[in-house]
Parts: C-alpha cells; sequence; structure tokens
C-alpha cells in the first residue's frame, strides 16, 4: 500500500450525486469524499457505475441532482485549469509523431504545464522520447497516456482501468511511475478489476454497485468486515469430522489433505486446534480482497454504505 496519505483538505467532492441513462439509473445518491494527497482505488462489477461516476467527475456528463466539486470548483474549471489529469479506456495511439511531439503538443494547451522532461521521466519515457507513438509496445503506448496526462502538472489524476490488457512485467512498471506521481503529494483516483493493484496501491478503496457506494474503507477494514480469518492446516490423514464445532468457526472447506476454516475468533479456533495436535502447516491469514468484494457486493440492494467508522465496528 502507499505510504501516501491525505492532508484534510478536500480534492474531491460528491454530494448527493445522480444520472440517469433510460430506465437505468447509474449512479444513485452518490456521497464521495476524497481529500488531497490519497490515493483511492473504485471498485465495481460491470454496470456499477464507475466510468459514469468518473465521467461525472472529469465534466464529461453532468449530473441530474446534486454536485460534484473538484478543489472546490466546478469539473470543467478545474480540468481547464490542468488541475486534472486524465486516462480513459478509450485513448488511440497517435501516428507519425514521436512520444516527445506529442507531450509537448498536449503541454502547450495548458496554463502551467509540468516540464516536458519532468512528464518523461515520471512516466519512465525519457529513453523512448525520440521514438513513434505508434511504434510502441501496449505497455509502453499506456506509459505515453500517462505522460499526456501529466502534461497539465496535474494536483490530481483519474485513471479507467489504466492497466487492461497489460501483462505482468508492464503493469507492475506502470504502477512504479504512478507510484512516483502520489509520493510528490498528488491525489490518485483509478478504478480496475485487478483487485490485487488495489489491495498494494490504494490508502482508501471504495466499493460501488448499483450506482451507491457499498463500502468506504481501507482494504485492510474490508477484508475484516468481510467475515472472519482463514485458518487452514494440513490434515495429515486425520479425520474431518467435528471441526465444525470447533470455537469461532463458521464454515470448513476441504481441499485434498489441507482443510481451510472460516472463523470469527481465530485465537479460539488456533488454541482448540493445539489441543487437537492439528497445527501442521498452521496458517492464519485474513480473508483477500477478493473475497470482501465479493461478499460486500452481495450485499441486499438499499442496504447502507458501509463507511471506515462502521467497518471498524464490524470487527
Amino acid at each position: 500500500m502507499t505510504t501516501t496519505t491525505g492532508t484534510g483538505e478536500t480534492a474531491v467532492a460528491f454530494t448527493a450525486v445522480t444520472k440517469t441513462f433510460g430506465v437505468v439509473r447509474a449512479v444513485d445518491g452518490i456521497d464521495l469524499g476524497i481529500r488531497r494527497g490519497e490515493t483511492v482505488a473504485l471498485l465495481g462489477r460491470n454496470g456499477a457505475g464507475k466510468s459514469t461516476t468518473i465521467n461525472l467527475l472529469l465534466g464529461l456528463d453532468e449530473p441530474e441532482s446534486g454536485r460534484v466539486r473538484l478543489f472546490g470548483e466546478a469539473p470543467a474549471r478545474a480540468v481547464q485549469a490542468g488541475r486534472i489529469g486524465a486516462m480513459l479506456q478509450d485513448a488511440r495511439p497517435v501516428s507519425r509523431v514521436t512520444v516527445r511531439e506529442l507531450v509537448e503538443f498536449v503541454a502547450r494547451t495548458y496554463p502551467r504545464p509540468m516540464p516536458v522532461t519532468e512528464a518523461l521521466a515520471l512516466a519512465g519515457l525519457t529513453d523512448l522520447a525520440g521514438r513513434r507513438v505508434d511504434r510502441l509496445s501496449g505497455g509502453q503506448a499506456q506509459r505515453v497516456r500517462f505522460a499526456v496526462a501529466l502534461a497539465g502538472n496535474p494536483e490530481l489524476i483519474v485513471l479507467d482501468e489504466p492497466t487492461a490488457a497489460l501483462d505482468v512485467e508492464a503493469r507492475e512498471a506502470f504502477w512504479d511511475s504512478m507510484r512516483g506521481y502520489a509520493r510528490r503529494g498528488n491525489t490518485v483516483l483509478f478504478s480496475t478489476h485487478y483487485l490485487e493493484e488495489a489491495d498494494a496501491n490504494a490508502d482508501r478503496i471504495v466499493v460501488v454497485d448499483s450506482g451507491r457506494v457499498l463500502a468506504d474503507g481501507t482494504a485492510e477494514q474490508l477484508k475484516r468486515a468481510a467475515g472472519g480469518t482463514t485458518v487452514s492446516f494440513d490434515l495429515a490423514g486425520r479425520p474431518t469430522a467435528g471441526l465444525t464445532a470447533l470455537p469461532g468457526v463458521t464454515s470448513v472447506e476441504i481441499r485434498g489433505d489441507r482443510a481451510l476454516l472460516r472463523s470469527a475468533d481465530p485465537d479460539a479456533t488456533v488454541r482448540a486446534l493445539a489441543a487437537q495436535d492439528l497445527v501442521r502447516g498452521l496458517r492464519v491469514a485474513p480473508v483477500s480482497l477478493n473475497e470482501a468484494f465479493l461478499n460486500l457486493t452481495r450485499t441486499a440492494p438499499g442496504a447502507p454504505a458501509r463507511t471506515a467508522d462502521s467497518l471498524e465496528m464490524s470487527r
């Protein structure tokens, strides 16, 4: 996880925001605040409202009700001033221009641009500055989009599925660049389907579904709220009868010769296992972010959002 934390000053503020397309309410009363300097992941299933929320934030669409503010301003004004940079999913490569030429062209459209050499260095493109954009690999092209998003010297950058279709090496290179940007005290909001990216890079995770915020907290808070801890051990041929009756155990899964117990009280569960000499290969771990996400998105429609305070209370 990044070490950057918010300063208390609000960078992004959604207040009771709604947006409807025909009979579909894509955004349904979202309240969301992001502090300057935070790195926040926006998670949700396909059709949950993530892209619509990002479009409203960037001023690409207008809410039907409610209000969106970036650094206290309307989105369009913040974007024009170069305070916001964005990487969207539908970007296409530009033909017959070099990386440097493209970043220089975009930088000239902003009142206080980032020096081009600085944007290229942050994006890891210094050695590729003279290469044509349409002759780059997928990972290199994504870093060009990042450099273009940096051209206006933004205080907030918004990323919509930034590493989709990239291989593991290219994804790691991209996040190295992004962490460098965040360490400067800048604000990052990104959506992703790679939950491990949210776990590794976000200070906060906001889960949306059906256009509403279901949960808002750290990755650890979401994991703890998902219903306990996994206690696993090697059976070594021992019978499995009685495992469900152990203290704290809420479910049991057997995978080959290994037992996986979901426990609401892992300390009590481990003590009971030790008393039965069942601690071979013992491993105690919180549920994964993937399990937490699946649990949260099974929440019944209309359930209240789970904030950091309520997630802590569920421990």
